[in-house]
């Protein structure tokens, strides 16, 4: 999608820095495709802890033993 936005010149300045894109639209496209990324993961995180099924390391451990497979 093309647009048009102003950015102040010392934040484009850092974000190419920071990238190290050789273009401020390769910089600012790697800018957003972070924050996306960064959001579903923030997103997922409220799932932590919430799946009771998960096998335990003991359960783990003594299926090796007995060669049976975890899946």
């Amino acid at each position: 999608m093309k647009t048009t936005i102003n950015i102040p010149d010392d934040s484009l300045r850092d974000l190419l820095n920071f990238t190290g894109a050789e273009t401020k639209r390769a910089a600012v496209v790697q800018a957003v495709e972070d924050f996306n990324r960064r959001q579903r993961m923030a997103r997922l995180t409220k799932y932590a802890g919430t799946f009771r099924d998960f096998i335990s390391q003991e359960d783990l451990g003594r299926m090796r033993e007995e060669g049976k497979k975890p899946w």
